[in-house]
């Protein structure tokens, strides 16, 4: 689209926005008529630990949402010289699972508890065993349980109970409603009624029965919505919310609220059977798109949902490129000591490319980098932590592989299951995330932990923000009968370029020889949990 093109498309109001609350970040894209984006903003912000538990303050959540409309509006004018007031059609997302309670006064009732936090173990295995399907420590009616077996005093007053994505919508249209993959991970679905499991719902008002509540799940769950569907209007309340210097336009239709991974599915083109991706950042999770569900649960795999109901077997890891991070910002710090100023984009790149130099199976050490606990390996709490022999080969290259192998490790224990035990079909693994902003290199460890074509597009790296865009966009302008696979291979990725790398069988055997001294030494890291408080 050319300059005056776009200009045209947003005074007419038929730009579609697209904002995402990630755990690091708060972004949001607007696209044009051919679905690319053509401005964006930005905000940083970190969770905090506070008694306990990872949370964000909801004061937090406004703070960043509108510094990120103000940047997208200054983006605008910047560019095209117009000022953004009307919008097509608007779109939310957020990091799944997690701890939102109100009360009929819609008063929060307790901190917001993140995905991040490890602390419903008690809850996620007695419903596990109840429901005979995986509950996750991250999934909100973990947190829900865990609260109850607490005996937490706030839990009888509560009157609704959502996720981040649900709250923020919620707030801008005044209506209680997620979209399905986004509620797959508050409670379990059933993929034929695409609702929340009846079954499972029934199960668990007998478990709580003698406690007394005055409420059901039914009653202070969202409601489930699919991709495509309405899921309310900007209120002239929520506008206010988002831009308070008054110059966004009430009546705007939002799209049904998503979680992150809904929003990478769309973002990949990986909504239907037999596609896949895999996001690499603060934490990894890689979703495969199945033809039906698992012959039985696993505790190392989720099972949550596409925007459009279909099942998906979701590996989920809690850490991945933190404690890379973290050695990054010490080599710089050696570098500034020394004199020596690198740009950070400059410092990633060669660090990167120096792993693919290193030993292929680490040279005889191995790297953890367990910020927080991990399920699918039985660690509680986390602790990063590096070790190596003696003799191990001691260099940057060799290290730096290391690293970066210690990001997936944990993954691909979790995909053997799908691989090796459910035999799902897979073509390849659409990347996005932190790991693949060096070109190539992400993508070759990646290849080389879980043996299948790894692949980025360059749209990509746009992330969760633009997939929620597309997401409005497939509710505002899709044809009737459409699928949103068909509206996404068709209309927005028909002549889009792929960078693919198929697994290097050297790098394979390497890392499998990593993996089996990263599985053994599992126990000192157990044991650094005991040692080190």
């Amino acid at each position: 689209m050319g300059n005056e093109e776009i200009k045209r498309v947003v005074a007419e109001g038929n730009a579609i926005l697209g904002i995402e609350l990630g755990s690091t970040r708060i972004k949001a894209v607007l696209v044009g008529q051919d679905y690319s984006p053509i401005a964006s903003g930005g905000f940083d912000w970190e969770n905090k630990f506070e008694d306990g538990a990872w949370v964000y303050h909801l004061d937090d959540v406004w703070i960043g949402l509108q510094s990120v409309y103000k940047s997208v509006v200054a983006d605008v004018q910047s560019r095209y010289g117009v000022k953004l007031a009307a919008i097509g059609a608007i779109g939310i997302s957020a990091m799944m699972h997690g701890y939102l309670a109100f009360d009929a006064k819609d008063i929060q009732l307790a901190p917001f508890r993140t995905w991040r936090n490890t602390i419903t173990e008690q809850a996620a295995a007695v419903l596990s065993k109840e429901f005979e399907f995986n509950i996750p420590q991250r999934w909100s009616i973990a947190h829900l349980y865990q609260a109850i077996l607490n005996n937490e005093s706030h839990v009888g007053d509560i009157a609704y109970l959502t996720t981040l994505a649900g709250y923020v919508h919620w707030k801008l249209t005044g209506k209680k409603v997620v979209g399905i993959g986004d509620a797959s991970g508050i409670f379990p679905i059933d993929s034929g009624t695409h609702d929340f499991d009846a079954g499972m719902l029934k199960k668990f008002a007998a478990l709580v029965a003698e406690k007394g509540y005055g409420w059901s799940l039914e009653k202070i769950l969202p409601k489930v919505m699919d991709a495509g569907e309405e899921g309310g209007r900007l209120t002239a309340e929520g506008a206010k919310l988002l831009d308070p210097s008054g110059g966004l336009r009430e009546g705007i239709p939002l799209c049904p609220p998503e979680g992150d991974s809904s929003t990478g599915m769309a973002a990949t083109n990986s909504v239907a059977p037999h596609t896949g991706n895999v996001s690499a950042g603060t934490s990894a999770f890689a979703m495969i798109v199945l033809e039906k569900s698992l012959s039985r649960h696993y505790l190392e795999i989720d099972m949550i949902t596409t925007p459009t109901g279909r099942p998906v077997g979701m590996v989920h890891t809690n850490s991945c490129t933190s404690d890379l991070d973290a050695w990054a910002g010490l080599f710089n710090e050696v570098l500034t000591a020394c004199g020596t100023n690198v740009d950070k984009s400059k410092l990633y790149e060669t660090l990167y490319r120096k792993a693919l130099e290193g030993a292929a199976d680490g040279g005889g050490m191995i790297s953890y980098n367990y910020y927080s606990g991990e399920p699918i390996t039985d660690v509680e709490e986390g602790r990063p932590l590096f070790a190596r022999l003696p003799d191990s080969q001691m260099s940057l290259a060799a290290f730096m592989r290391v690293l970066l192998y210690s990001t997936v490790a944990t993954l691909k224990i979790g995909m053997d299951i799908l691989m090796d035990k459910e035999h799902v079909k897979l073509e390849q693994l659409l990347g996005h995330g932190g790991l693949f902003k060096v070109k190539g290199v992400g993508q070759r460890i990646m290849a080389a932990a879980l043996n299948v074509p790894v692949a980025v597009m360059e749209s990509a790296g746009e992330g969760g923000a633009w997939g929620i865009a597309l997401l409005a966009a497939y509710m505002r302008r899709r044809e009737k009968g459409e699928e949103f696979d068909a509206f996404l291979s068709k209309k927005v990725f028909a002549s889009a370029q792929e960078d693919r790398v198929e697994p290097d069988a050297e790098d394979r055997k390497g890392f499998l020889r990593f993996m089996e001294q990263y599985v053994k030494g599992l126990e000192i890291q157990k044991a650094a949990i005991r040692a080190l408080r």
